[in-house]
Order: C-alpha cells, then structure tokens, then sequence
C-alpha cells in the first residue's frame, strides 16, 4: 500500500507539473518585439527548472561563482556550440562582454582606432556607432547623410577613404528596418560589423570579418550580454586609455571572465545556441526568416496602398519590418487602432520606434511562421474593416 501511495503521488506531481507548462504555452503571446524580445517556451522552462538546482550543485546558476568549474562549462559549451553554429575558425576570439552594443560603440574605436576609421551610416545605430567613434579618432563617413535612412546605398556610392585603421557597418538597422544585402569590399582594410539584430538568421563568411560585435537581447538571449567575435590579429592594439573592462586582448586572455561576467544571460544564451543547433542551426533559420519576412512583405504589397513598406526593396530588413498603417504616410489614429486591436488578438510589441513612429514587426529566430501567419491575418482583417 505504502509503494502503490508513493507512485500515485509521484503521478500526480507529474501529471500537475504536465499542466503547468501547458498552461504556460498556451497563455503566451505573439512577441514581435525589437529587442528585448521573444524566447522559445521550451529554453524558458529548461531554465526555471533548473533554477533552484542546476544539475544537481544544490543552487542555481544565479547564485554560482564566476570562476566555479561548473560555470566555465557553461561558458566553453556556449562559445564551442557558437563556434559550430556560424563556422568561426580557431583564429577568432570569442567575448561574452557587458555594456550592450551602446558600449561596443566605444570599445570598437578604443580598441582599434588609432587615426581614422570608415563607417557606412545606413540608420541610427550605425550614426551612434560614428558619433561615439569620434569621441577617440578621426571618423570618415562612406557615404553622405540623407534626409531620411531608406535603404543601403549601392557599393559603388561608397568614398572608402583606402588607408582607415577600419571599415564600420550595421549589418541589419533594428529602427529603420534597413538590411544590407551584401558585405562590403574594402579591399584589405579590416571590416567590423554590428550584428545585434540579424546575427544566427542568416549564413555569413566569418573570415569577411575582422571583428563582430551583437547584443544577445534579440536573436539569442536575454538583455545584459554581448557578443564579441574578433579575430586574433586585431588584438593587442587597444589605446592606452582604453577601460581595462573593455580591453579585448585582457578579456580574451581571461577567457571573458577578467571580472564578474553577466553570468545568467551567458546561460540563457548558451541555451539559446543549443536550441538553434536542435532545431537546424543557422541554414534553418535562414530559410525560415526568408519565409516569415516574405509573408509579411507580401501581405504590404497586396493591401492595395492600406499598408505601406517603409524602406525600399532591396535594402528591406528579414527581422526588423516597420510599415505604415491607413494610407502611403500612415494614419496615426489608425495605426494606434491596429496597435490595440492586434494586442487584444495576442498579438503584441507592434509599435514603431518612437523616433520614427508607425509600425514595425521584429521577427527574430523565436518568432514561429505560425506567428507571422496569424499577424497576417489578423492584418488583412483589419484591412477590410477599417479601409475607406
């Protein structure tokens, strides 16, 4: 009887916690938020399951000491899958850092800037990278400011100045929704690019690049980690007044734990690259952010000028797509409808960017097709109920 009582109760306990996580699914929402943005429920669960007790230590990764055995696990498991994941030779650092990309802008320049860099200014996260850049150098700007960031200009718009210390770019511009289509040629001079918003969605050459830096908070983790990839002949060249926590040589030496590192996001984050690998790496994904992007740009093109794409075709963002709602300018009573209702039909994170108003839908590697089909729907809906 005592035996038959112990596995009704384990039974139950099963049964309860089968429940729970049910529960938990389906009360999620569709996030199309930019960043921080949408996880995968089963990397979530994984993670509060073994937050009182991970993997049997007694205590949870949060309470774990930075220089522990089970930590550096964590973190060799997380740059081995990441080394997988995107093909990065054994010749290329990688960084688990703090202080966002905002902080990567200053880092970049104090670490590579000696006299003068290049940076090709397509929106407003590659202009913030400029503006912090000529804080400790010379920046040339490649190509001169529009009135409004609409797209990539083509390569032979570019003024490379030929002799920079390096060449700047945001691959994937999260406000604007501005993507480049190609890498640029600089002929020999090292590129550095921020990926934050399009890293692991898309195949990439690694050896293209002398250094990539992406904030974990879209694509692969929570907020509080960022990605550093830089290749070994970069380092060594840091200013001398460059932060000691910012120096990419000190930190590659210390394996990214010079100091207390942002310890739970690097876990979550290596979850995350667990997750990508499971579910088909980064050829995968890929596809399908070709297939989620198209269905929402198809879904614009079709509405007959109700909806309107806000940057020109071939620059247009897979991840980050901002549009108009009610007519080619937007409607602002309108779009603050369409943001409303889409919200009442889980359906949230679908305002612009305050600084360019509108709409915009960030599909990053978490958000299912499903996902996107049902905000499709959901607009061809509104379409019809709200067009003149």
């Amino acid at each position: 009887m005592q035996r038959r009582s112990i596995i009704d109760c384990i039974r139950r306990f099963a049964i309860t916690k089968i429940q729970k996580q049910r529960n938990m699914s389906t009360e999620r929402v569709a996030n199309f938020l930019a960043g921080p943005s949408s996880l995968p429920a089963e990397v979530l669960q994984q993670a509060a399951d073994e937050m009182l007790n991970y993997k049997k230590c007694g205590y949870g990764v949060m309470e774990m000491s930075h220089r522990s055995k089970e930590f550096a696990n964590i973190c060799s498991e997380a740059e081995a899958d990441l080394r997988t994941l995107m093909n990065i030779p054994n010749d290329y650092k990688i960084l688990f850092m703090q202080g966002g990309c905002t902080g990567m802008f200053a880092a970049v320049a104090l670490n590579f800037l000696k006299g003068k860099a290049d940076y090709i200014c397509t929106g407003t996260w590659s202009e913030k990278a400029a503006k912090e850049a000529e804080k400790y150098g010379k920046v040339h700007y490649v190509v001169p400011k529009p009135e409004k960031y609409l797209g990539v200009p083509s390569a032979d718009q570019f003024n490379l100045s030929g002799d920079a210390d390096y060449v700047y770019f945001c691959y994937n511009e999260t406000v604007g929704g501005v993507e480049f289509n190609f890498i640029p040629e600089t002929n020999g001079i090292p590129l550095v690019v921020d990926m934050s918003s399009n890293i692991l969605t898309r195949k990439i050459d690694i050896t293209k690049f002398a250094c990539i830096i992406a904030g974990a908070q879209k694509n692969v983790g929570p907020a509080g980690v960022t990605m550093v990839i830089v290749r070994e002949d970069m380092l060594g060249r840091e200013h001398k007044i460059c932060p000691t926590i910012w120096n990419f040589k000190k930190q590659a030496e210390m394996e990214s734990r010079l100091n207390t590192p942002p310890c739970y996001s690097i876990y979550i984050t290596g979850l995350m690259f667990k997750w990508v690998l499971k579910n088909g790496g980064v050829d995968h994904f890929h596809e399908l952010n070709t297939q989620k992007s198209q269905l929402i740009y198809e879904t614009i093109e079709t509405s007959k000028g109700f909806y309107k794409a806000v940057i020109n075709k071939d620059s247009q963002s897979r991840v980050n797509v901002p549009f108009r709602v009610g007519g080619p300018y937007g409607d602002d009573v309108v779009e603050k409808k369409f943001v409303e209702e889409a919200k009442k039909n889980g359906l949230h994170g679908l305002s612009g960017h305050r600084s360019v108003g509108g709409c915009r839908a960030s599909m990053y590697n978490a958000v299912t097709l499903e996902q996107v089909q049902k905000l499709c729907n959901f607009m061809k809906k509104f379409q019809m109920e709200n067009q003149n």
